[in-house]
């Protein structure tokens, strides 16, 4: 099959920033492509149409291609619940956590089938993959048992094009150490070298350029630009980063850092309002008292309200909600704002949660993965506008509930009390609803004494992937990879 991958000499290298790209800017071309990822290890998950969990890259990188997503695209999800463990998902469905070593042992040939099965299936479909890599391809103590980057060029028989970020340093022995480590055979087919995060004078680097290509025998591809904004969703929390608003007087929105902080593309629609600060806390000094606080998803949501609980930050969270703060709790940030969580639906104990709703969380084996759509309610407290976005939660959260957030299709979802001030919500990419997002931040603005901005209509994806498509157009010698896509293999 016609194709090429994008590998990484370590983590947050630009692979699925480049690869989204690439899908955007081959499609324009006249290619029909899919991106894939045979293993994701990710807390960032994307619901298809079909109500399958998959990594969030690649349904971003499906929209570039202007496909509709499948869980072949990413066969296999991991999702870390905890330093030693993750939840195991295979073409959409759950198959409970396991630890590394219980993963290579038991699932290695499960994880291979799966792969095989998916490429057989994009191949009746498309005539070519955009491939991603994981970490880096030498791995040397889990290459035995690898899923995810030379095995799988092997498998569909691509050409590798190797990616580093200059902006961490150490660029010309992080390619060449890379190179030095693969096998023979594996080295043989990195085609292309190309250096992400470029900042400064391009023609300072040529000498840079030419040494990499003579000492490697490798073309370096392109030199790319850092592209401030992009507005490209990250793969994982490597890539949140605080954000500083654009005016001298601003809102001050903090949102807590879980360990095990899930799907934090939540707040980016906040990122792009020219007088709104994101900052992220983990501890009770860093809280302070902001303007807003979010609590965002949590893969682990007992684990991680202990662990906050211990550090004295749920009980600051109380206090500040306590004297007048404005508070939005989405999925486990929700669940944790609770009176009480059960483990399961036979723990008749719980944990005790903040206590901010007057409800209780049950955790089930079945998860919900859901795409929805709906109405702020008329009980919430806000103006009826239209909402949508996407489930997917374990926990069953039950009580007296009043003041619905949402009328959804299926029934009334999430609370919202003292007119808004207090919301939880099951609802992920809340924010992305430009109409609520507005209102909500105006109640802000009104609170701050600041003025009232009109909607900033969240970045449309198009004009985003179209963005980045450019600017591989500009950097990259999009003519040589294109012939590296069409002539793929050795």
């Amino acid at each position: 099959m016609k194709g090429i991958m994008i590998q990484g000499t370590a983590s947050n290298v630009g692979k699925s920033w480049i690869a989204t790209g690439l899908c955007r800017t081959l499609v324009n071309r006249g290619m029909r492509l899919a991106p894939f990822k045979s293993q994701n290890m990710s807390n960032n998950s994307y619901v298809t149409v079909n109500g399958e969990e998959m990594g969030r890259a690649q349904g971003i990188q499906a929209e570039a291609a202007r496909v509709e997503a499948t869980t072949d695209m990413n066969p296999i999800l991991l999702k870390p619940t905890s330093d030693q463990r993750s939840e195991i998902i295979i073409h959409g469905v759950s198959q409970d956590a396991w630890s590394g070593l219980q993963y290579r042992n038991h699932w290695y040939e499960k994880g291979k089938l799966a792969i095989q099965q998916s490429v057989h299936r994009l191949e009746n479909h498309y005539e070519a993959l955009i491939i991603e890599g994981a970490g880096s391809p030498v791995e040397v103590n889990l290459n035995d048992r690898e899923l995810v980057n030379m095995s799988v060029a092997e498998l569909i028989d691509v050409p590798v094009i190797l990616v580093a970020d200059i902006d961490r340093g150490g660029v010309f022995a992080s390619i060449v150490g890379t190179l030095e480590l693969l096998p023979d055979n594996h080295r043989k087919r990195v085609k292309g070298l190309i250096i992400n995060k470029f900042r400064g004078e391009r023609s300072l680097f040529e000498s840079g350029v030419e040494w990499l290509e003579n000492y490697t025998g490798i073309p370096v591809l392109g030199v790319l630009p850092h592209l401030e904004e992009h507005g490209i969703e990250g793969e994982d929390s490597l890539t949140v980063q605080p954000t500083l608003a654009k005016r001298e007087k601003s809102l001050d929105i903090a949102v807590i850092h879980w360990p095990y902080l899930s799907n934090e593309t939540d707040v980016t629609p906040l990122t792009q309002e020219q007088d709104v600060s994101i900052r992220y806390v983990r501890s009770v000094d860093q809280l302070g008292s902001p303007d807003a606080l979010i609590l965002p998803g949590t893969r682990s949501t007992i684990e991680d309200y202990i662990v906050c609980k211990e550090k004295g930050l749920t009980g600051a969270i109380r206090a500040y909600t306590e004297r007048g703060g404005v508070v939005v709790g989405i999925c486990g940030g929700y669940q944790i704002l609770s009176d009480v969580m059960y483990r399961d639906e036979t723990d008749e104990v719980g944990e005790k949660g903040i206590g901010i709703f007057p409800l209780s969380t049950t955790f089930v084996k079945s998860k919900q993965t859901i795409r929805v759509s709906g109405y702020t309610h008329e009980a919430s407290g806000y103006s009826s506008v239209p909402m949508s976005g996407y489930e997917i939660h374990l926990g069953r959260t039950a009580g007296s509930i009043t003041k619905p957030f949402l009328q959804l299709e299926d029934g009334p979802e999430g609370i919202s009390l003292d007119q808004g001030r207090l919301v939880g919500t099951y609802l992920h990419d809340c924010f992305y609803n430009d109409n609520w997002r507005t209102e909500w931040l105006n109640r802000l603005r009104r609170r701050s004494e600041l003025p009232e901005q009109p909607i900033v209509y969240t970045v449309n994806r198009e004009e985003r992937y179209d963005n980045l498509a450019a600017h591989l157009e500009a950097h990259l010698n999009m003519d040589k990879i294109f012939e590296m896509v069409e002539g793929s293999g050795l």
